[in-house]
């Protein structure tokens, strides 16, 4: 099985290291083609408007200066020779849970790579704030290559990926995995008006709040009671409910 690991977090990124011994329990055949820089927040953006730089770590490791979504593509395309088997996104730091996953870079890595008609799966290790972020790493790497054997294992359909977050606890303190649905974040994002050596303004973006509706079923839920969530998104973004309602007003 042929292996394509990429990220948003960037390639010397500590989650893409824990991926890469995640998918060597898998295959031997394991390829890394990651931004050069931190790109989350980025989602599914391509580069267009400049040019992409490639850049040869070590033997199957590269770095693009640029987005997941172009990573995925130049591996694909340029790197690789060809398509890989499975792809995988992550391991991000913090979960993407609800509506993150709109923003997540690491999402737009399984985006991209269903896109290109393989199976992708992006993965995210939530953390817990204690003097800091604590990112409990080894809990992805346990629970990881079990889990990723037994999701290979189910039939998806074109055009759905699956987005896996692990809660932030311990490996042996994890609750089981549940199928989940997208959940909802309600949040508030703010503005921070700063001034540079020379007196012009420039702006930081930044989450003033963000609270997660806690409904059973969704991915914040399983999260919150320390359960691995696995949630299956479809690229096809159409509001099937509403097709009749709009031909009727506009028939």
């Amino acid at each position: 099985m042929r292996i394509l690991l990429t990220n948003d977090d960037g390639i010397h990124a500590e989650g893409l290291a824990v991926l890469e011994r995640i998918a060597r329990q898998l295959s031997d055949d394991v390829w890394i083609v990651a931004p050069e820089t931190d790109q989350s927040g980025y989602a599914h953006s391509l580069t267009l408007s400049e040019p992409l730089r490639l850049r040869e770590i070590s033997d199957r490791h590269y770095a693009v200066r640029g987005t997941p979504t172009d990573c995925v593509i130049m591996a694909m395309r340029h790197v690789m020779g060809g398509k890989p088997d499975l792809v995988l996104s992550g391991v991000n730091v913090g979960a993407n849970l609800a509506d993150d996953v709109t923003y997540s870079g690491t999402v737009a890595g399984a985006i991209e790579g269903t896109l290109q008609g393989v199976r992708s799966i992006a993965l995210s290790q939530a953390y817990r704030k204690e003097n800091g972020r604590v990112l409990p790493w080894d809990t992805a790497e346990s629970h990881g290559p079990g889990l990723i054997r037994k999701l290979l294992d189910t039939d998806l359909p074109a055009g759905t990926f699956l987005n896996v977050n692990f809660p932030a606890c311990a490996p042996d303190d994890v609750q089981g995995t549940e199928v989940t649905s997208q959940g909802k974040t309600d949040f508030d994002v703010a503005i921070d008006e700063r001034q540079d050596g020379r007196g012009f303004p420039y702006y930081w973006l930044y989450f003033a709040s963000r609270v997660g509706r806690q409904a059973e079923g969704t991915d914040i839920n399983a999260i919150k009671a320390n359960r691995i969530s696995v949630t299956p998104l479809k690229l096809d973004l159409t509001d099937y409910s509403v097709q009749d309602r709009l031909m009727r007003a506009l028939g």
